[in-house]
Parts: structure tokens; C-alpha cells; sequence
């Protein structure tokens, strides 16, 4: 059973959504291919950020479609990225390091299973260098990061619970077809925007599915 951001097919976890065939089975999360909507979010919320740094793990395989995607969405609102590499904890300092080189006025951080264990890593790092950051999950948010935009994990694990419950009942895991969560969540974190000197737009507000003061 997995809870996964990315495309299960494509890495080769399971032959389709479908029919997932083998011994396993799970839930996929709206995650990867949202990356150009944070940066479009992150744009409004901070529309005067012309050069904005896009930090990714080149490990990650899905980190060359991520950074095409982000590449392209970033060229459609005129803005110039900077693709920063780490995969590390000193690599994500390196790369807050050179955002002020890089005149970046905005971060948005990739979708990656190493940045999510890192949550409270990059909201420090990110209040450190004082730089407007979008991240992947709410756990960012929470842990004090401006704003987060991707799927809602609250709502995976509720599915991953009842798949979990059909597999101790006899059905086998090759037999259910992968399930995709829907849900997704905007969560602001308005302490932090103050804490920069920000004012986050009323539009944007209004459709947070959270505001954490």
C-alpha cells in the first residue's frame, strides 16, 4: 500500500491505475503536476517578485518534467527562475545562501519526499533569509512557512484506511485500482506574512482553504 505525489505508473510501481497488478496498491496525491499553479499563486501573492528561485532535488525522478513545467509557467508570467539543486541539508543552505546573489525576490520550493521530511528545516531557513516561500503540503505551513498549495494528506490517509480495511477483509491488493485524492488546499500562514511585512490580497484570503494567525 503507498500514498504517493507522483505518477505511480510512470516509476513503475504498478502496471496501471486500474489494474495495478502484483501485491500492491494505493492512493495518489495531486502533488507534482501542481508545481506551475503554487508559482502562479506565489506570483499573486507577491506580484513585485520578478526573479524568483525554484529550489528542486536532482535525485528526485521526477525533478526534470517539474522543472519543465515550472520553467514554462514561469516564461507565461514573464518572470525569470533560477533552478537550484539540493538534496541535502547543507545543499538547502547553499541554495537560501544564493538566493540574495540571485536577487530572487520569491522561492518555491519542489515537490520531493526529502523536503517534506525537512518541513521545519526549510520554514527556518526560509525566515532566516527573510524570502516569501510556496511549498507542497500544509505540514509546511504549520511548521511556519508562508503557503502551502498541494493535496490534502488528511484526506489520502482516510482512503488509504478503507483500501486498508478491504485488504484485511480478503481482497488483494493487485485487484484495486489505484485511487486518486482530489483534494486540494491552500493554506496561508498570516503570522508569517507579517512577519516579512507582507499583506497577503483579500482575493487570495478568500479562497485559503486556511488561514494560520
Amino acid at each position: 500500500m503507498f500514498t504517493a505525489g507522483f505518477d505511480p505508473v510512470e516509476l513503475g510501481l504498478v502496471t496501471s491505475l486500474s489494474r495495478p497488478g502484483g501485491n500492491v496498491t494505493g492512493i495518489s496525491i495531486l502533488n507534482v503536476e501542481l508545481g506551475p499553479n503554487r508559482l502562479e499563486l506565489l506570483h499573486e501573492l507577491v506580484p513585485a517578485a520578478t526573479v524568483v528561485a525554484f529550489i528542486i532535488n536532482p535525485a528526485n525522478p521526477n525533478a526534470p518534467s517539474q522543472t519543465r513545467e515550472v520553467q514554462a509557467a514561469a516564461g507565461a508570467l514573464g518572470i525569470k527562475l533560477h533552478v537550484l539543486h539540493a538534496s541535502s541539508g547543507r545543499e538547502l543552505e547553499a541554495a537560501f545562501g544564493a538566493l540574495g546573489e540571485l536577487r530572487a525576490g520569491a522561492l518555491l520550493i519542489g515537490s520531493d519526499p526529502f523536503f517534506n521530511s525537512e518541513s521545519e528545516l526549510l520554514a527556518t531557513l526560509a525566515r532566516r533569509h527573510a524570502i516569501p516561500t510556496a511549498y507542497q503540503y500544509r505540514e509546511f505551513a504549520a511548521a511556519g512557512g508562508l503557503m502551502s498549495y498541494g493535496g490534502s494528506l488528511t484526506d489520502s490517509y482516510r482512503q488509504v484506511g478503507i483500501y486498508a480495511g478491504r485488504i484485511l477483509a480478503g481482497a488483494k491488493p493487485g485487484d484495486l485500482p489505484v485511487q486518486q485524492s482530489t483534494k486540494v488546499e491552500l493554506i496561508i500562514n498570516l503570522a508569517t506574512a507579517k512577519a516579512l511585512g507582507m499583506s497577503v490580497p483579500l482575493s487570495l484570503l478568500g479562497r485559503a482553504d486556511e488561514v494560520i494567525e
